[in-house]
């Protein structure tokens, strides 16, 4: 069953409202010399353009206009830095939250939502190219294992994520199998976009890979 126009356009809208749009921090406390999640959204896209390994907290330091003691304070080290900044990507790119695929009465119109979504996020001009979170720290210096390996760790709970919110209309393995090759998919399109493909080709591949397993 093909997912009707207006309903996709409903969907797309709704994932691509939450990327990149600015959160308050919450207050309370004594104030910072910089605004915490400005700073943030600056190392993220920077992390997202060039990689942990990529960026130097030299960089980092200049590029938010703060002294280094400021941004240790705030954050830490340049790994727990790197970690808040992928889970703030997660949370802008709807990685930790699928319910916009409830409104669908199959599988097959739900997964066609999150793969046009995905391609439509993907493709997004005022965004990075890419994905943070699936192509973070694929490959490293062993000294950096550590933060690979809760990369990696976060990959997994959206195929669960992902596996969970398909058993509304799957049983656990048929939710589980198509889980992981939509990860797979998913996957493949951030490496598609970072090398340059378009929002047309992207749509391509999300109607070509939801028909495969319709």
């Amino acid at each position: 069953m093909i997912v009707k126009q207006h309903s996709l356009t409903i969907a797309v809208k709704h994932y691509l409202m939450t990327v990149m749009k600015p959160k308050k921090s919450p207050g309370g406390g004594r104030p910072r010399e910089f605004d915490r999640d400005a700073a943030l959204e600056t190392a993220m896209r920077l992390f997202w353009r060039h990689g942990y390994e990529g960026v130097s907290f030299q960089q980092l330091t200049a590029a938010m206009g703060v002294a280094a003691p400021s941004l240790y304070a705030a954050f830490g080290n340049k790994s727990a830095l790197y970690l808040e900044a992928v889970d703030r990507y997660r949370s802008l790119r709807g990685a930790t939250d699928l319910s916009f695929m409830d409104v669908y009465e199959t599988a097959d119109d739900a997964v066609l939502a999150l793969l046009i979504a995905t391609a439509h996020g993907l493709s997004d001009p005022s965004t990075e190219a890419g994905c943070m979170l699936n192509m973070g720290m694929l490959t490293s210096h062993p000294d950096h294992a550590e933060i690979a390996a809760q990369l990696s760790e976060r990959r997994t709970a959206f195929t669960a994520l992902l596996a969970g919110k398909l058993q509304r209309w799957l049983d656990e393995e048929a939710a589980a199998d198509r889980a992981v090759y939509l990860s797979a998919v998913i996957q493949g399109m951030a490496v598609q976009a970072r090398d340059g493909a378009g929002r047309e080709r992207l749509e391509g591949l999300a109607r070509l890979a939801a028909k495969a397993i319709s």
